[in-house]
């Protein structure tokens, strides 16, 4: 949730990002209303309380024959205070549900609007040109024998697949590449768990606009399937109050993805596109709130590294305000060419959230102070942490890899970067006939 104290001394700006983000900005009157009702039901309690207190050492001082009209008196102030107490708790609920309804404050030049309002930053790259008809993704991988879509939907239903020989090691490939570009840059690997508590999904912004997104595990379990390991990162430091003295701490989180991908009927479902299960490998972020924009670039700079070592062209686009979610202050996404779309495509997404997660999960870190300033005035209070995060590599990459390097034979070059973890193997030519189908 945002800043409350932000709120009240901000809320022109509050209302400008909800209104680019094209929500209603209603909603910020209405919390700041339901905080001044949370304040004055708090206060009238804390009174209420104050005053029984000071009943209560008058009760026991008063003589015995006093004593039973002020213990009569003392149950209806009791009473007062317990029903006083309950409007307090109730206030606090509404105020906390109102509050929830405003979403991450955008930070100044992110683009109005909605999908389609994006700014492009940069294009990097040449885009592909080929002497003959390319392949798509999918043709390729079964001439390749690397997917195997057929047989996933009849495990699984539809938009589910096999990664199969070239293909699972494929994936395994640029999983490996990417992590050990994450340990260069001082990234800490972590396997999560991908099945998650209902208020660490609450508390990473997942169970708001696109809670139809998530697949949820009910009845004795009520446990949520992550759709990418930000959630099972964000909870990693839940209630804890970190150290940044020597700076922000970095996590790779491999693990696998589900997405329901409702309301997507029709769109992209041909090959392994937008599926219901995929691997990513995601850099999640600790930082502080004053050193989070750079450090979201340093984030954008590690994809865009990658991105050109594969050979592949694409974009870096600033993500319009509508098309951010809830958690989102800025969201920059790096779009990969794929020819047989004759578009760009989404590979990796990089998110600054600010301190938005982290109040709803209360990861706090103390700041450092001058050794002088801290004998004179104590230790600092602790403040929120920023929290950030980007994807690193994915299976939709597959997508842009064999599209991208394909030759007229059907075969497929293998980028030079990606050969120390394919046995040195330099292109991938498609199986001889009938062991395709094996």
């Amino acid at each position: 949730m945002i800043d409350l104290a932000f709120l009240r001394d901000n809320p022109e700006i509050v209302r400008r990002s909800q209104a680019a983000r094209g929500n209603d900005q209603s909603t910020v009157d209405a919390a700041l209303e339901a905080d001044r009702s949370r304040r004055a039901a708090l206060s009238a309690f804390e009174e209420l309380r104050a005053e029984q207190n000071a009943f209560g050492k008058q009760v026991a001082k008063a003589p015995k024959e006093e004593k039973a009209a002020l213990v009569a008196q003392a149950k209806d102030l009791a009473d007062r205070v317990k029903q006083a107490q309950h409007a307090a708790n109730e206030a606090a609920e509404a105020a906390s549900i109102a509050l929830a309804r405003i979403e991450n404050v955008v930070i100044d030049g992110v683009p109005a609007g909605g999908e389609a309002d994006f700014l492009e930053l940069r294009r990097v790259g040449e885009v592909p040109a080929f002497d003959f008809e390319p392949r798509d993704h999918l043709e390729l991988g079964e001439l390749l024998g690397a997917i195997d879509m057929e047989r996933g939907a009849k495990v699984s239903g539809a938009r589910f697949y096999f990664l199969r020989g070239i293909g699972a090691r494929l994936e395994i490939a640029l999983m490996n590449l990417a992590l050990d570009k994450a340990l260069q840059n001082d990234f800490v690997p972590l396997i999560t768990p991908t099945l998650v508590r209902p208020e660490i999904m609450q508390g990473t912004g997942f169970l708001g606009e696109h809670a139809d997104e998530v697949y949820h595990l009910d009845k004795d379990d009520d446990l949520y399937l992550v759709g990418t390991s930000e959630v099972a990162l964000a909870g990693y430091h839940k209630d804890e109050i970190v150290d940044l003295a020597d700076g922000a701490l970095r996590y790779a989180g491999w693990s696998t993805c589900y997405r329901r991908e409702a309301g997507s009927h029709g769109k992209d479902t041909r090959g392994i596109i937008r599926v219901h299960q995929f691997n990513k490998l995601e850099m999640f972020v600790y930082t502080t709130a004053e050193d989070a924009e750079a450090e979201h670039l340093r984030l954008v700079a590690l994809q865009e590294e990658m991105l050109t070592s594969l050979g592949l062209a694409y974009r870096v686009i600033d993500v319009a305000a509508g098309d951010l979610g809830s958690s989102a202050a800025r969201k920059y996404d790096i779009e990969a060419w794929v020819p047989t779309q004759g578009a760009f495509r989404e590979l990796t997404s990089t998110s600054n959230c600010t301190t938005y997660q982290a109040r709803r999960l209360d990861v706090r870190h103390r700041p450092v102070v001058d050794t002088e300033d801290a004998a004179a005035q104590g230790a600092p209070k602790t403040q929120h942490v920023a929290t950030l995060n980007g994807t690193l590599a994915t299976t939709r990459w597959i997508v842009a890899l064999l599209e991208t390097h394909q030759q007229a034979d059907g075969s497929v070059r293998v980028p030079e970067v990606l050969r120390p973890y394919l046995g040195g193997l330099e292109v991938i030519r498609p199986l001889a006939e009938g062991r395709a189908a094996r």
